[in-house]
């Protein structure tokens, strides 16, 4: 019996719409790093991180 639905091209699909989602996650990223705030609270966290065992 032949498959009367066509799914050519539904994988490339898939892969394009993920990676716009990936983009756009990583577009907020940016967006949220660029904050002085946000940018502050890391850095004081990696300090104190680095500075735990001395």
């Amino acid at each position: 019996m032949k498959n009367l639905k066509n799914d050519d091209g539904s994988a490339t699909a898939e892969y394009a719409i993920a990676t716009m989602a990936a983009v756009g996650f990583a577009g907020l990223l940016v967006v949220i790093m660029k904050s002085d705030e946000v940018r502050g609270i890391l850095t004081e966290l990696v300090r104190s991180a680095l500075s735990f065992g001395g």
